[in-house]
């Protein structure tokens, strides 16, 4: 009996379908609105790890065969299609050439609102960070934020319902898996986010590039929220207004500022540093 794990020579791309009718198809497949493409080894490997049950399909190319046997055990197991391709085809679904050999078909995170990730927290005083994004839209500068956020324990990051960031591959892929870890969760009216924050027992830290108090001279509340603005255009006026601190990053001048997921790795550091050692 051949193994399942091998392709033949003679056939340079291979259907694993539920549906013995389904025949190997070039064009790319329809997504329904709730499922996102992930790429990318890490992340791919981490979301199967959280959540195999949000698996729809797998493409991948025979080099990564022996890296995913458990996750193509699963869909023969589960009668999930999987797809072992060539790397444009790769490069054609993910709209990118840093796919790593992996790409999956996942549901999306169910959504979440403010109070469904207030109330996964522990209660005040316990200690617990949230970071706050307010105009950023770039998704690689989210990839990496959400990397360090998982490095750095965070419990979640809060975007305005009218900002047009969300997770995507490109972001996923950035965050090494770290995507996986850290939820986001939407808010429709800001000064009702600011004050049910507040009565969570949180303290709003607003960051800037210069005029503010010197990170490594400020103490950092056990429970607070980091508030990153767009490069350039920064944080809008109310968020800078409802804080409780604001702080910048010093250093030689020579530039005048870090990017965010730069500054956002920072202030992570230090807030661990702060709070864990």
């Amino acid at each position: 009996m051949d193994s399942p794990w091998k392709q033949s020579a003679s056939r340079p791309l291979r259907e694993h379908s539920a549906a013995a009718t389904d025949a190997p198809r070039e064009r790319k497949p329809l997504r329904p609105s709730g499922e996102l493409r992930l790429y990318g080894l890490n992340a791919c490997r981490a979301a199967f790890a959280n959540r195999p049950q949000d698996l729809r399909k797998v493409y991948l190319s025979e080099a990564r065969v022996a890296d995913l046997k458990p996750v193509l055990a699963w869909c023969v197991k589960h009668r999930l299609g999987y797809r072992v391709v060539e790397t444009m085809d790769l490069d054609k679904l993910t709209g990118s050439r840093h796919h790593e050999g992996v790409c999956f078909e996942m549901l999306r995170h169910p959504p979440k609102g403010l109070a469904d990730l207030l109330a996964d927290l522990p209660a005040a005083p316990a200690p617990a960070l949230l970071i706050w994004l307010d105009g950023v839209g770039n998704p690689h500068n989210l990839g990496a934020l959400l990397r360090s956020a998982a490095h750095f324990d965070v419990a979640g990051v809060i975007v305005p319902t009218s900002s047009s960031l969300d997770l995507s591959g490109a972001a996923a892929r950035v965050a090494e898996g770290g995507a996986e870890f850290v939820p986001m969760a939407r808010v429709d009216d800001v000064p009702a986010a600011l004050q049910a924050l507040r009565a969570a027992g949180f303290d709003v830290v607003a960051t800037v590039p210069a005029g503010a108090a010197d990170l490594y001279a400020s103490r950092l509340a056990a429970r607070s929220v980091l508030v990153f603005g767009a490069e350039g255009e920064g944080m809008s006026r109310e968020l800078i207004a409802a804080a409780t601190q604001r702080l910048s990053i010093p250093g030689s001048g020579r530039v005048e500022s870090l990017n965010i997921a730069a500054s956002a790795a920072v202030l992570l550091a230090e807030y661990w540093r702060q709070t864990r050692r």
